[in-house]
């Protein structure tokens, strides 16, 4: 059936007797391509569930160690990997889970130079990203090569998660125009953040590339969903595409990837 191995009929046997996926689906499934920008908070979960459904080819790009202080958090990784490659860990741990995954290891910095090149080999983006510039980045370059990017955010104990269809939905500029001045939003590292909100926002990111590859039910494309872990809510906001948006609106001025942290006012224009 579909080329399925024994081993791979009995691995996936729960989700192909789901009635919207069957064994088409699952085909589908593994031959799809998806990067996670990040092996971290939202990159760990989302990956692993990827990997569980069999998603044939996961990519990750993190140019970072693993540090104890993640573990809260970053479940691809473990006590052993301490100092490893996150990329290294999180491709390790996906093999464990799933040997039928594919595991491609971008362990570099993502940049406006190797943007469109890592991303044009993939079907799904997945931001699990933890800055403002990476973020900008991934939308425009997701616009440009017209592809989805699921998008993931976590603050201490709140989240967000939506998908931006390019030139169909809202996009990340859409939502934030501008980045907040620098300073203003503490990061993770100095604000701290509630373990499990990454492991939510990062499932449902999972459930979301699921559903656009399968083309399943009502994505998050034109929402934004926000979480508080602290009264267990959560609120659905529409989002509406900016027909004036600089990168996808009707005439855009950003039509190639720029200096992002220039941007989001991390380097002045006499460093850059």
């Amino acid at each position: 059936m579909f080329g399925f191995t024994e081993e791979q009929i009995r691995r996936y046997s729960r989700q192909i007797i789901l009635p919207h996926v069957g064994g088409k689906g699952q085909r589908k499934l593994l031959e799809s391509k998806v990067l996670l920008i990040g092996a971290g908070g939202l990159g760990s979960p989302a990956g692993l569930y990827l990997a569980a459904a069999g998603v044939g080819t996961l990519g990750f790009v993190d140019f970072d160690l693993v540090d104890i202080s993640n573990l809260h958090r970053q479940i691809l990784h473990h006590t052993d990997d301490l100092g490893r490659p996150k990329t290294e860990s999180a491709e390790e741990t996906v093999h464990a889970l799933n040997p039928d995954v594919q595991v491609i290891r971008h362990q570099e910095m993502l940049t406006s130079h190797n943007a469109l090149d890592i991303f044009g080999g993939y079907d799904v983006i997945v931001d699990g990203s933890d800055n403002f510039p990476a973020k900008y980045l991934a939308n425009d370059a997701c616009v440009l090569l017209s592809k989805p990017l699921v998008f993931g955010a976590v603050f201490q104990f709140d989240g967000q998660a939506s998908v931006f269809l390019p030139r169909q939905t809202a996009c990340y500029r859409c939502l934030l125009p501008a980045p907040p001045p620098p300073g203003m939003v503490p990061s993770c590292q100095e604000a701290g953040v509630f373990g499990v909100v990454p492991g939510i926002i990062g499932c449902i990111q999972a459930a979301e590339t699921i559903k656009l590859l399968l083309g399943l039910g009502k994505s998050l494309a034109g929402r934004l969903l926000i979480f508080d872990a602290l009264t267990m809510e959560f609120i659905d906001v529409t989002l509406e595409r900016n027909p004036n948006c600089p990168v996808c609106g009707d005439h855009p001025t950003v039509t190639e990837l720029i200096d992002y942290e220039l941007f989001c006012g991390l380097r002045s224009h006499i460093q850059a």
